[in-house]
């Protein structure tokens, strides 16, 4: 079976508690010290991991745009160069193929970053589909490697070691050129955790270097590597999906909440019609977040059930494992609803958290739903999402006001207001 490794696989194997394969094939860090100490610390401070997996995929030529274009169901004709933008891209029936962000150099270049587990299939979707359309398609990922700093402090600390570029002027969703040492890079206001940070794309053969450069000059900022598992946490605290677990061509976006992602007024990309039929008819089930009765996580494909009746007395174990424990309080109905997609302990808000798939009628928040894990019936509550910072205001955390560039004034003399922007990466 293959085995891909990242440029920076060997400062895992010396410092990782363990390694595990996961998207793509990819080998994963788990974890550095504690996942739970990590997770705080990115909250807290400032955490450094290593997305290589990512795929990335350069698209040039006079017909990039179009392509690229009728590939997402975003729109890309407003982008600025400079700025980067959150979309699925869908199949003929809908089904999200992948989700990707996508860079805007100029009118004829463009790079989308895939999800790692699919990466290699997205590369192929969007070659295929630029036969013929004066785009010229290729996946430079082997090149690139991508350190992300992630974290309140994340602004902070880059300044220190960052030449090139203004950091405080660099605006939520913009990316820029800039140095470190003599690594030039491009640095991009964006991540994966819900908190301010930033993603470094790094030439691969000088990703060790830069690496072992961040960790030594952010030691004063309490900067400290995390792992897959600080990232599980993080990414279920702010609901964003992964692509495997929680989305995948049998889903269309409006069932995992990205139908507000979809330009409807764009003529032509694919899916429209699908996702014009979808968005008619209705859907059959929802993603949706829950808060557990329980010290463990769920697991993925673990059922969800309705609530049948809850018992008013509750005799107590007498044999087996469960010898001294009460009996479940709630009995889950015949009909399985649902199933649980992701699932972890949320450190931040001090609650085991999991995103599930549950039929439509059952989705709304504050419903009482039963998810069996581990041979039992743990009670369940569907919540409100994203779990942590509801407004998103971490992750457009500003500097502070002497330091904060001036905003351009509109002809009436007002400065323009900054639209909230809700994603599941935090993209526009």
């Amino acid at each position: 079976m293959t085995e891909r490794r990242t440029p920076l696989y060997d400062f895992h194997l010396r410092s990782a508690r363990d390694l595990v394969k996961g998207g793509g094939d990819y080998v994963f860090p788990t974890s550095y010290t504690s996942p739970v100490e990590e997770h705080l610390n990115v909250r807290r401070h400032v955490g450094a991991q290593d997305l290589s997996t990512m795929g990335e995929v350069d698209v040039k030529g006079p017909g990039a745009e179009r392509l690229v274009r009728r590939l997402l169901v975003n729109e890309v004709a407003d982008m600025e160069p400079g700025q980067l933008r959150y979309s699925t891209m869908c199949n003929e029936e809908g089904g999200i193929v992948d989700d990707v962000t996508v860079y805007k150099f100029d009118d004829e270049h463009f790079m989308v970053v895939t999800s790692s587990g699919p990466r290699l299939k997205t590369y192929r979707w969007i070659s295929d589909h630029a036969a013929g359309a004066s785009a010229y398609v290729t996946d430079v990922t082997a090149a690139v490697a991508l350190p992300v700093v992630q974290g309140p402090r994340s602004r902070e600390f880059l300044e220190t070691v960052v030449e090139g570029a203004d950091l405080d002027a660099l605006r939520f969703f913009r990316f820029a050129p800039g140095c470190i040492g003599e690594v030039e890079l491009l640095i991009s206001r964006s991540g994966y955790t819900g908190e301010l940070g930033y993603e470094l794309y790094t030439p691969a053969d000088q990703a060790s270097v830069l690496w072992e450069h961040l960790l030594k000059r952010g030691r004063e900022f309490n900067l400290k590597p995390y792992g897959v598992a600080a990232m599980q946490s993080l990414r279920i605290e702010k609901a964003l999906p992964l692509y495997g677990p929680d989305i995948d061509e049998r889903h269309t976006p409006f069932h995992a909440g990205l139908g507000r992602w979809i330009r409807f007024d764009k003529r032509d990309f694919v899916g429209r019609e699908a996702l014009l039929r979808a968005r008619y008819r209705g859907l059959d089930e929802r993603w949706v977040g829950l808060t557990l009765e329980s010290e463990a996580p769920a697991s993925s494909g673990d059922a969800v059930y309705a609530v049948a009746d809850e018992a008013t007395f509750r005799e107590i174990v007498e044999t087996g494992a469960e010898a001294g424990a009460y009996e479940d309080r709630l009995k889950p109905a015949e009909h399985r609803i649902g199933r649980v997609t992701s699932s972890a302990v949320g450190p931040s808000v001090g609650e085991t958290l999991a995103m599930a798939y549950v039929e439509t009628a059952h989705s709304w928040p504050g419903n009482s739903l039963i998810v069996e894990t581990a041979g039992r019936f743990v009670p369940a509550r569907i919540a409100h999402t994203p779990f942590f910072d509801p407004e998103n205001a971490r992750v457009r955390a500003e500097p502070p006001e002497e330091r904060r560039p001036e905003a351009p004034a509109r002809r009436d003399g007002a400065r323009p207001n900054v639209p909230a922007r809700h994603s599941p990466n935090g993209n526009t």
